[in-house]
């Protein structure tokens, strides 16, 4: 699948590593789209408080040849967002609680096309394989991520893939240590830069483990040390002073192996089946 990054998943997923300077550009820019395409590099620095050497700067970060390249790429995505955009800001008002829900709805939706979007199918379709494959898949993460990780260990156990996931950190890691050849773990990540993560990542490695992430930054630490990454889109700065984590992108990922996985492993029906059976009693 073609990479459509747009210019603020570029932005969203580089922020943590961006300079205090360069993050009043990027606050502006997320805040200021059609603004800025009308502005100059001078008028810029004026209204987000730096210098025009920091926003050229800026922009190569972003992956721009400049700010006119910026202002070129921003411009051409507005147009194309307007073609089916519904009338929604960036703004949640507890006194207009309907279009509130509108805008949160919109932003989530671009989160998901986004995602999808940049999933490399060559790449994915390895994934799938392997994980049909493993003898043991493991799950890790840390902070707001885990929810992520215990869901998919719940979903891959349900189609007969062996999984595990664990909410203490050090169980993890000793998990890690008895990594093979033929087994898998997958690191869920916001910024990609935990060093619990990379470490579980960098011992999985040496045991020669097949690695992969999903994080915002495909050029995060724990991407790069990653032998496979799947990039997942935010939208929550839009809404947040601070950058927080969404964890809908990284549970739609999931979500999307699982349903792959359901359709292309053997006997997936029947495990599906006897897990059900099982826990029948408990249901009314």
């Amino acid at each position: 699948m073609k990479n459509n990054k747009t210019v603020l998943d570029v932005i969203f997923s580089g922020y943590d590593e961006f300079f205090e300077a360069e993050k009043k550009i990027a606050n502006y820019v997320i805040n200021n789209k059609e603004k800025v395409i009308e502005m100059t590099i001078a008028e810029l620095a004026i209204e987000s408080g730096v210098s025009e050497a920091t926003i050229s700067r800026f922009c190569r970060k972003c992956n721009m040849n400049g700010f006119h390249h910026l202002k070129i790429s921003l411009a051409k995505e507005i147009v194309e967002s307007k073609e089916h955009e519904i009338a929604v800001s960036n703004d949640i008002d507890e006194h207009n609680i309907g279009q509130s829900l509108q805008n949160i709805l919109a932003n989530k939706i671009e989160e998901l096309k986004q995602t999808v979007s940049m999933i490399n199918e060559k790449k994915f379709k390895e994934i799938l394989d392997l994980l049909k494959n493993a003898k043991n898949v493991q799950l890790v993460a840390v902070g707001n991520t885990i929810p992520v990780a215990l869901d998919g260990t719940y979903k891959f156990n349900q189609i007969g893939i062996p999984t595990v996931a664990n909410t203490i950190w050090e169980t993890q890691i000793a998990y890690t240590f008895n990594l093979t050849k033929e087994d898998v773990i997958i690191a869920i990540s916001n910024s990609g830069a935990s060093k619990r993560l990379i470490n579980m990542i960098d011992i999985a490695n040496e045991k020669g483990a097949t690695t992969i992430s999903i994080t915002n930054n495909e050029h995060s630490p724990l991407a790069m040390s990653s032998k496979y990454h799947i990039t997942t889109a935010t939208r929550e700065k839009l809404f947040l002073d601070e950058y927080y984590f969404s964890r809908v992108s990284a549970s739609v990922v999931i979500e999307i192996l699982y349903l792959f996985l359901t359709v292309g492993k053997k006997d997936v029906y029947e495990s599906i089946s006897r897990h059900e059976q099982s826990i029948s009693d408990d249901k009314f």
